[in-house]
C-alpha cells in the first residue's frame, strides 16, 4: 500500500499524514504555515552558518505544515534534501551518518571560534559541553538501514 497524505501518494515516505491540515482557526493555520516557513529558511540558514541546526528546523517545519498546509507538507517529504531527512527520521528516529558528521564538523567548529573570540570562559564552555551532550545523542541515534 502507498503512504498517502490527502489520497495522493507520498514517494519513498513511511504513512504521514497531516494532523489537521485546515484548523478550525484561520489565524492558528496562519501561525503554523508563518512557523513552517521561517523554520524552512532557518533550516537553509544552518547550512552554511556553523552552530545552527537545519534537521531540528526541517523536523519543525514538518510538523507545523502539517497543521496549517498539506500542500508545504507533501513538498518538504518529496524534497531532494528535506525529504530523505524527514523518512529516516520518522522511520525509526534514524540519523544518516553525512548528517551526523556535518553536525560535528559543524558544532566543532563552532566551539573553536567561541573559544577564540569569546573572552568569558563561563560563556563557552556551557556552550561547548552542551554542544557535546547533542553530539553524543547524536552519535547514538541509529543510521538508515541500506536497501
Amino acid at each position: 500500500m502507498t503512504p498517502e497524505i490527502d489520497g495522493s501518494p507520498l514517494r519513498g515516505s513511511p504513512s504521514i499524514r497531516p494532523a489537521d491540515p485546515t484548523p478550525h482557526k484561520p489565524w492558528k493555520r496562519a501561525l503554523y504555515l508563518t512557523l513552517a516557513i521561517v523554520s524552512i529558511g532557518l533550516a537553509i540558514a544552518g547550512v552554511f552558518i556553523p552552530g545552527l541546526p537545519s534537521t531540528e528546523f526541517v523536523l519543525l517545519a514538518s510538523w507545523a505544515a502539517a497543521r496549517s498546509s498539506s500542500r508545504l507538507h507533501r513538498w518538504l517529504h518529496e524534497h531532494k534534501w528535506f525529504g530523505p531527512m524527514l523518512h529516516n527520521w520518522y522511520d525509526g528516529r534514524r540519523i544518516a551518518r553525512r548528517a551526523k558528521t556535518m553536525a560535528t564538523i559543524s558544532m566543532s567548529v563552532c566551539m573553536v571560534v567561541m573559544a577564540h573570540t569569546i573572552p568569558h570562559d563561563w560563556v563557552v564552555w556551557p556552550l561547548c559541553v552542551t554542544m557535546a551532550a547533542v553530539l553524543i545523542w547524536i552519535w547514538r541515534r541509529p543510521e538508515p538501514i541500506r536497501a
